[in-house]
């Protein structure tokens, strides 16, 4: 038998014209058509919403008629996500993933069946990578989510449903139309601040303070794939035989990867999403007996044995020593390599280690010549670090590199000891101060 397509109710969509012709919708009915074609909830911005500034360009780049952005929430199953067992989660994730994507689909084929020109980026992969590890995404669901009303950000950096707590994926339509109504933001975040998440975090990439470490969730979290997988395959170039191979990777992370590839990328730890208690539908249990909770949910994540990686000298390898020894540290490069200048200002404060830092204090000058031509001044400071383009205070150094050698150097294709002895390098102020920069982004 030939499968059918899921019948979907029918919603009147009444299509009028502003004065510039642009056509315009009722909100109410373009929510109601999310929600019968499978949405567990949905809410609506507008390109011209403050909130999305920064991902407007992006979003109208890849669909220049944008007028508005129909934020989609499909509600995942909480105990699959939260089992050790990582195929069991990974699945969930994989089958919700598709299933909200199905529902754009779905959305967009009765837009267009209205007359109403729409699109549907991915809900997660495939992205477009070409400038990678820069921006990769067309639009931040996440952040139209929050503008619509539909969640907060708690600490752990995911989305949080007033209702359906932190176990959602998310999508966004974006829609050639005005509507009549857009959401709002909402006025609390249903955070509970309980912290579960930094406890679980087998990388301690959640800091108590809320500091996010997204270099340690990076390598860890995304290893079989993204930037992993390019080590991966530098790491079987550079090998000289099987066993020179499988010093390098075990069997079993050989056969991990390519079930990764096969079935959908793996991701080595949800525990941050598991182990949140918040939501109207998921805080019941958790306020009836705390420690039930942690016996349950929180410690077998917390106790199970399993490979974590991480950079060697990073932040993250003295957390899994310190709080995680019976976990198989598992020593890997930095998964975010930076292909470009701008990648790599871009990149400082996602792979700055904190920890590393220590007591510097110091204003670097950077000046880029040749094709990429720069200035930006970093400055590293109470164990923070901001990056700014041009010339900031008096630098305690000053580095002047053409840009292409310097992403050669940061991607260990030339040495420092070369550059320096060549003139390539030149240095305004203490040595010391390179080298304690450079103990801040381990690689």
């Amino acid at each position: 038998m030939t499968a059918l397509a899921p019948q979907v109710p029918t919603v009147r969509l009444n299509v009028t014209a502003d004065q510039g012709g642009v056509p315009r919708l009722r909100s109410s009915e373009l929510l109601a058509l999310a929600q019968v074609c499978g949405a567990d909830d949905c809410g609506l911005v507008s390109i011209e919403d403050p909130a999305l500034q920064e991902d407007a360009p992006f979003v109208t780049k890849a669909f220049p008629a944008t007028r508005t952005l129909l934020a989609l929430v499909g509600r995942m199953h909480r105990e699959p996500v939260r089992s050790p067992a990582r195929s069991i989660a990974n699945l969930e994730f994989h089958a919700s993933g598709h299933e909200l994507d199905e529902v754009a689909r779905r959305i967009v084929r009765r837009l267009e069946d209205a007359g109403i020109r729409a699109l549907n980026p991915a809900m997660a992969f495939p992205m477009e990578m070409d400038d990678f590890p820069q921006r990769a995404w067309v639009v931040s669901h996440k952040r139209v989510a929050e503008a619509a009303g539909l969640g907060r950000m708690g600490i752990h950096r995911s989305l949080i449903h007033p209702r359906f707590g932190s176990f959602v994926l998310l999508n966004t339509l974006l829609v050639a139309a005005e509507v009549d109504e857009v959401g709002a933001p909402l006025d609390y975040n249903p955070c509970l601040s309980c912290k579960l998440c930094v406890a679980a975090c087998p990388v301690g990439a959640l800091k108590p303070d809320g500091y996010f470490d997204f270099s340690a969730c990076l390598n860890h979290n995304y290893q079989q794939f993204m930037g992993g997988f390019v080590n991966f395959v530098e790491d079987v170039a550079e090998s000289r035989s099987a066993a020179d191979y499988r010093a390098k990777h075990s069997y079993a992370e050989t056969v991990t990867r390519w079930q990764s590839l096969s079935y959908g990328p793996n991701y080595n730890a949800a525990y941050c999403i598991a182990v949140c208690p918040a939501g109207e539908d998921v805080i019941g249990p958790y306020r009836a007996d705390k420690a039930q909770h942690l016996r349950a949910i929180v410690d077998p994540l917390k106790n199970k044995t399993e490979p974590v990686y991480v950079v060697r000298g990073s932040d993250a390898a003295d957390h899994v020593a310190r709080r995680f020894p019976h976990k198989r540290i598992r020593f890997v490069r930095q998964s975010a390599h930076a292909s470009s200048v701008k990648g790599f200002l871009v990149g400082m404060p996602l792979s700055f280690q904190p920890g590393k830092a220590g007591d510097l204090s110091a204003v670097y000058h950077f000046a880029f010549t040749g094709r990429e031509a720069a200035q930006a001044t970093v400055v590293i400071r109470n164990q923070r670090i901001a990056v700014s383009d041009g010339y900031v205070d008096r630098p305690d150094l000053r580095i002047t590199i053409d840009g292409s050698k310097w992403v050669r150097f940061l991607n260990r294709e030339v040495s420092l000891v070369r550059l320096l002895t060549t003139g390539s390098l030149r240095l305004w102020g203490s040595p010391r101060l390179l080298a304690a920069f450079g103990r801040c982004f381990p690689s």
